[in-house]
């Protein structure tokens, strides 16, 4: 099996069905963002990670759903506690919820139906040789040591209580002479390692080659003493060499050692929000990266020789439990996905927002005008439903049935025919804005609906989307400002433009004392050439993911010295609003993942 993996590998890659590995030749400590540890992600944070099926993110952490928030598509599953589930999903679910109610076997529960783990051989109950009996199977079988690495041995640790997985995967045990292996086969298991059960792992047959062969686990526990050399500190309190840091494989059992890696090691791969992940992921089907390049440019699945070797891995196992990876990547693909940030017609844009050539119709759909009065006072950006989101300093709550939000507009002094008028239910000003400094620069509009549909029917506008992590995003990347602001000169302007910025990074050096980095985010050009100015507040700071997505990135708030170089603009970050927003809009509107 392993010289089946080895020879993918390399086929794969040469038919470019996978990316080249991020290899770095820095030390595994150069590798480790030390101001990134300080947040002490794991594989419970969505700001890193994709929430499973049956969790949702919320402020930043993967919690439990409840279970009637799954798919109910699916087949039923029995739980340690004897009960049957519907769906995979919901057994998760209650398992996340109650903790003891792992997953037995895929199926309705019988009174045969028990599923063991044993450890045999070794001096305590947190080691030894992995032993296992699975449903509706009489014998206990060995483990094939062939297949075993620390993602099972995690697995196994974990069900037995040890909440930060396995220390080693190896140690010699003290076996009895007069012991004897009474079969020719063990099993091989394939885990992801994050399950909390072997039983929700694959298992084929494999053969037994003696105790040398068989698969071993050693429990992390805290009398296992204080590492001799310095080690990495994992959030869950383990410690692991540094050599396993950033090498996309999970040796802390909570992923805390991939999560913040400016490089990796060995043949894992670098994920633009600086996780590593396992050369296996890339190109498997499933976005592993939240940033979603692991899965871009993937060709060749259907080559014969890819369809040969993979035929040949069949022939060689025997299939004994399929697992249940695979019901859990057909269950995310059930969870409802909101329509945003896609337009039709993308063009590669290299106007200025002052003083450039015009938008056309549909290039902005999520563009709005707020009409204060007799004249455009604002930009503001359409996320979905009924709702649009602006500048907290735009807006006035005292003063709702003055505003008019402007949709499809173009050019105000001749409306365009697309152009559509809303009138104002509502205003949500951040209850932390502060008019002083722009912290918390930012508010929701409520449009009024039509009155016989109850909902806001929007035909030329489309949603941008919100993002929910801030790691979407690096500094240099290039996005896209747009509004009807006033030119460097203070020249009015009555047409939509647009200009490309870059993202800035350690923007206190050129506003000190007022610039909040969590709060706020810089845009601009090195020669101040493209800028946001008076007007323009309220409008969108849109970034384009590998997909050809849109994210509203950020909301125009303020800056100084419009268009003039070393004078970046300052946008309210909108990544980390995402919970606030979801708190009034509702999550289903504006969550693109982590349901």
């Amino acid at each position: 099996m392993k010289l089946i993996h080895v020879l993918l590998s390399l086929l794969c890659c040469h038919l470019s069905f996978c990316r080249v590995p991020a290899i770095s030749d820095a030390s595994p400590e150069d590798l480790v963002e030390e101001k990134c540890l300080m947040k002490k992600y794991t594989h419970l944070s969505c700001s890193k990670v994709f929430c499973q099926p049956w969790q949702k993110c919320i402020d930043g952490t993967c919690v439990c759903k409840l279970p009637y928030q799954c798919p109910k598509n699916g087949t039923s599953v029995c739980a340690a506690n004897g009960k049957s589930y519907p769906t995979y999903c919901h057994q998760k679910s209650f398992e996340c919820l109650h903790p003891g109610t792992k997953f037995v076997n895929n199926g309705k529960c019988t009174a045969e139906g028990k599923f063991r783990v044993d450890l045999e051989y070794g001096n305590k109950d947190s080691e030894g040789i992995v032993k296992v009996k699975l449903v509706e199977q009489d014998t206990h079988m060995f483990i094939c040591n062939s297949s075993w690495s620390i993602r099972e041995a995690n697995v196994v640790c974990f069900d037995r209580g040890f909440k930060q997985g396995a220390l080693d995967v190896h140690r010699t045990f003290h076996l009895s002479e007069n012991l004897h292996i009474n079969s020719t086969e063990c099993l091989n298991v394939h885990c992801q390692g994050l399950e909390t059960s072997l039983a929700e792992c694959a298992f084929t047959k494999g053969i037994n080659e003696g105790y040398q062969g068989l698969a071993g686990v050693v429990c992390f526990t805290q009398n296992e003493g204080s590492p001799r050399e310095r080690s990495f500190q994992c959030v869950n309190g383990k410690s692991i060499p540094w050599k396993k840091a950033c090498d996309g494989v999970n040796d802390c059992g909570d992923q805390s050692d991939e999560l913040c890696c400016k490089g990796c090691q060995g043949e894992s791969f670098l994920c633009k929000s600086g996780v590593c992940i396992p050369r296996q992921h890339v190109c498997n089907g499933e976005v592993d990266c939240i940033t979603g390049e692991d899965e871009v440019g993937c060709k060749g699945g259907d080559h014969p020789a890819i369809l040969g070797l993979l035929s040949m891995a069949r022939e060689e196992t025997k299939l004994v439990i399929a697992g249940m990876d695979t019901e859990r990547k057909r269950i995310k693909s059930l969870l409802p996905k909101p329509f945003c940030g896609v337009r039709e017609n993308i063009r590669t844009r290299r106007k200025r927002i002052v003083g450039g050539k015009p938008a056309q119709v549909g290039e902005f759909p999520w563009q709005v005008a707020i009409k204060y009065d007799n004249k455009i006072k604002c930009g503001g950006i359409y996320i979905g439903g009924c709702w649009v989101l602006t500048a907290a300093h735009c807006v006035s709550t005292t003063r709702t049935h003055r505003y008019q939000i402007w949709t499809g507009l173009i050019d105000w002094i001749k409306p365009n025919s697309e152009l559509k008028v809303e009138f104002v239910e509502k205003i949500i000003v951040h209850e932390y804005y502060n008019g002083t400094s722009y912290q918390n620069d930012i508010a929701l509009m409520e449009m009024k609906p039509n009155p016989h549909s109850k909902r806001c029917e929007i035909p030329n506008s489309i949603p941008a989307c919100i993002p929910w992590s801030p790691y979407l995003f690096q500094a240099n990347t290039t996005c896209v400002i747009s509004g009807w602001g006033r030119e460097k000169d203070n020249q009015k302007v009555y047409s939509l433009r647009w200009g490309e910025v870059n993202l800035v990074s350690n923007c206190s050096q050129f506003y000190s004392n007022r610039y909040y980095e969590k709060e706020m985010e810089c845009a601009g050009t090195m020669d101040g050439s493209i800028d946001a100015c008076k007007g323009d507040s309220g409008g969108p700071l849109v970034c384009t993911d590998i997909n050809n997505v849109n994210y509203v990135w950020g909301i125009v708030s303020w800056g100084e010295n419009c268009g003039k170089p070393e004078f970046p603009g300052v946008y309210t970050k909108v990544a980390n609003y995402f919970d606030w927003i979801s708190s009034h809009v509702g999550r289903s509107l504006i969550s693109q993942y982590n349901m």
